[in-house]
């Protein structure tokens, strides 16, 4: 507690009050990511499926698939063979059961350079709505890629219990969620999905934000 107790100045009826409202914009903020995810998920994978075939995801990792023998993605690789090994020696395998083994990272690293190459170049079509380049800002494959880096940053720390109301001088702030929530928000409408209606009664970020951000004086 000793980080809320030095935010809040040393009250610690404030600081605990501070250390709730984390814990429920941890939820809040995890439960729009993992929306998130799965409509990243889906959309990489009509993208994918329309040009590999129904079981691309095994077809890329097993001997003669196009991430077999490319030693530059061997971590993604051996992440996706495991969970189909797994899936295969329990004979649960199927495509959709095998995507829902990934984790963000294995999403996200389809937009690195080597393996958005080795995929045919194809999934920015899963962001039609993203917006255009501009000679000051390329929104390529990278620029979807260190997006998602930011996203998946804070999955990681929420996953980890980390704190996620301070600022890098351990002040209360809710920059850090509110930069990367509205990335979220961004990315949907780029894959042309109306936010607002699939995150009709789930999504509290701002309400807890304003909460937090009030402890401040």
């Amino acid at each position: 507690m000793r980080k809320y107790v030095a935010s809040c100045g040393g009250d610690t009826r404030k600081a605990m009050t501070l250390y709730r409202l984390n814990l429920r914009l941890s939820q809040e903020i995890f439960t729009i990511i993992s929306c998130f995810e799965v409509a990243l998920r889906n959309a990489i994978d009509h993208q994918m499926a329309a040009r590999w075939g129904g079981d691309w995801l095994r077809d890329f990792v097993i001997p003669g698939g196009l991430f077999f023998n490319d030693p530059r993605i061997q971590t993604s690789r051996k992440i996706i063979y495991k969970a189909y090994e797994g899936l295969m020696r329990n004979n649960k395998y199927s495509h959709h059961k095998l995507l829902a083994e990934m984790e963000f990272g294995v999403w996200k690293y389809m937009y690195s350079a080597i393996e958005y190459k080795l995929a045919g170049r194809i999934l920015l079509k899963a962001f039609p709505k993203k917006p255009k380049s501009t000679p000051q800002k390329n929104i390529d494959h990278l620029y979807v890629f260190n997006e998602l880096d930011f996203i998946n940053n804070m999955r990681n720390r929420v996953a980890h219990h980390e704190p996620i109301c301070f600022d890098g001088s351990g002040n209360i702030d809710t920059f850090y969620v509110e930069s990367r929530y509205q990335k979220m928000l961004n990315l949907f409408k780029g894959m042309e999905i109306d936010s607002s209606s699939l995150l009709y009664g789930l999504d509290h970020v701002k309400a807890v934000c304003a909460r937090i951000n009030a402890l401040k004086s």
